[in-house]
């Protein structure tokens, strides 16, 4: 397959991810978790998606954890040229492993999805496992360095989905709000694309209300 001129020029091109996540702790062991991150072609410009997730997070142990969630994503496939939206909802469910390794955070994380995909009048399930290796290690008391590796499987399409390769910095602001800028490449079968990641995570605890 041969990829057009906005392709290849999409790829030169650094992306951005804007981001904002939320930890709202409900109860000893349950979070409820929200996200919101709008993603460009481009640093500021050329619209490529919108992805609205929540979820409900549980603590069987301090190293294990299991969350259910819900996805709404819309997506523009496109780079300067004309193309339909794909609208996306999909259910998910996260296997969470956490280990210490000296001063090193560890965070293994299994991702289930069901994705149910609308592209103009065609739609489409697709089912999807990710595997998540993310390494945290604290620089001073208010800033960590992070870096990790992410893979995409495909259960019932071509198998290899896509590949993330990144790290970056954590800043806290307070003890309920963190900076996050990073970087990324991404990988997939047919492109590759580089994306810079900035964000800022929540932390609400409704125990002291």
């Amino acid at each position: 397959m041969h990829k057009t001129e906005a392709q290849n020029n999409s790829e030169n091109k650094l992306g951005s991810w804007y981001m904002v996540d939320a930890t709202h702790l409900v109860s000893k062991n349950l979070k409820l978790i929200t996200n919101l991150h709008f993603r460009y072609f481009e640093l500021a410009s050329n619209y490529q998606q919108e992805i609205y997730r929540v979820g409900l997070n549980y603590s069987f142990h301090k190293n294990l954890k299991f969350t259910v969630g819900f996805v709404y994503s819309i997506t523009d496939n496109s780079y300067k040229s004309s193309s339909p939206n794909n609208y996306e909802y999909r259910f998910y469910q996260d296997l969470i492993y956490l280990k210490m390794w000296k001063k090193i955070k560890v965070n293994h994380r299994i991702r289930l999805a069901q994705r149910f995909q609308r592209n103009m009048f065609d739609n489409s399930i697709n089912h999807r496992i990710r595997y998540r290796f993310l390494l945290n290690k604290p620089l001073s008391k208010d800033l960590e360095i992070y870096a990790f590796n992410e893979i995409f499987v495909n259960f019932n399409s071509k198998l290899f989905d896509q590949n993330r390769l990144g790290g970056g910095f954590i800043k806290k602001i307070n003890d309920n709000l963190k900076f996050k800028i990073g970087y990324f490449y991404n990988n997939f079968s047919e492109s590759n694309f580089h994306r810079l990641q900035l964000g800022f995570h929540i932390t609400t605890n409704q125990l002291k209300k």
